[in-house]
């Protein structure tokens, strides 16, 4: 009997501009050379040894973007199982406190309105959490 390998804690922020009356949420595109390359995503990244889940979305945050956020609640998770890893992906909401989003990772990013979020182009691992940010936009 083989064992299901233990999923790799992975975070992602629906990510809000303060005093965005209109509660647009960011959206990243992997950049060429990315695993997922061309691929729009929220987001987020892997947590490390002795972190919260909170905390890794801070830092990745600041190191992917170079923006300053506060983690709010908890939208969902779900287990996403890639060819060669399982991933458990924790989606919180967060704001925007200051910074000028500067990519690393990441060739592109927008501001979208919750009903222009396209399921189609993003990566496979966010998709189900549309229609759950759908639900609660509303």
């Amino acid at each position: 009997m083989t064992q299901k390998p233990e999923p790799v804690l992975v975070v992602a922020a629906l990510i809000r501009r303060y005093a965005d009356a209109e509660k647009r949420i960011l959206v990243v595109r992997r950049g060429p050379g990315q695993s997922g390359a061309g691929f729009w995503e929220f987001p987020g990244g892997k947590v490390e040894r002795g972190e919260s889940p909170e905390q890794a979305l801070v830092r990745e945050i600041d190191e992917e973007l170079a923006l300053s956020i506060r983690v709010g609640d908890l939208l969902g998770e779900a287990d996403f199982a890639y060819p060669t890893k399982l991933i458990r992906l924790r989606v919180y909401w967060a704001e925007s406190l200051q910074g000028s989003i500067q990519l690393v990772e990441h060739d592109a990013f927008k501001w979208c309105l919750p009903e222009e979020i396209v399921v189609d182009e993003l990566s496979e691992a966010d998709r189900p959490f549309v229609e759950k940010i759908l639900q609660s936009s509303k």
